[in-house]
């Protein structure tokens, strides 16, 4: 693992981060409109994920748990081991970045979840992934 530059805030990409324990969790989403299909009902999202270790203890990234919502209020829940095909094993001052992408039947909504880490000690938690918004930009914002 290497250090990774931190992301910051602009107005057009917002930054939501949470932390647990000593694991902080930031996410960054845009829109995909090369990748979308509006006509279709194909909302493309690209999200970026960092997971820090602020702690003096090594954690591994076990497994995910997503819950993506919609702006009809529909959820669909994925799980996983790892992420990205990876289970990264973080030592103290670590991070971890990753890209994925998501897909939505409507124009807004939003995502969340957790990561189940485990310490070297065997002491197993989970982290949540903060929520954050999928929000076409320019579009009337939903509450879900």
């Amino acid at each position: 693992m290497r250090r990774i530059p931190r992301r910051s805030a602009s107005r057009d990409t917002p930054v939501y981060q949470t932390r647990t324990r000593d694991i902080l969790v930031r996410v960054v989403a845009s829109f995909a409109a090369e990748q979308s299909e509006p006509e279709e009902g194909e909302y493309i999202w690209i999200y970026t994920v960092e997971i820090e270790n602020h702690g003096r203890e090594t954690v591994e990234v076990t497994s995910h748990r997503w819950v993506v919502i919609d702006a009809m209020n529909r959820s669909e829940e994925t799980s996983g081991e790892g992420v990205a095909e990876e289970q990264p094993e973080l030592k103290a001052g670590e991070a971890f970045r990753y890209s994925q992408t998501a897909t939505l039947r409507t124009p807004s909504g939003s995502m969340r979840g957790v990561f189940h880490l485990v310490t070297g000690d065997g002491d197993s938690f989970e982290a949540e992934i903060p929520e954050f918004s999928l929000h076409l930009p320019g579009a009337g914002r939903v509450v879900n």
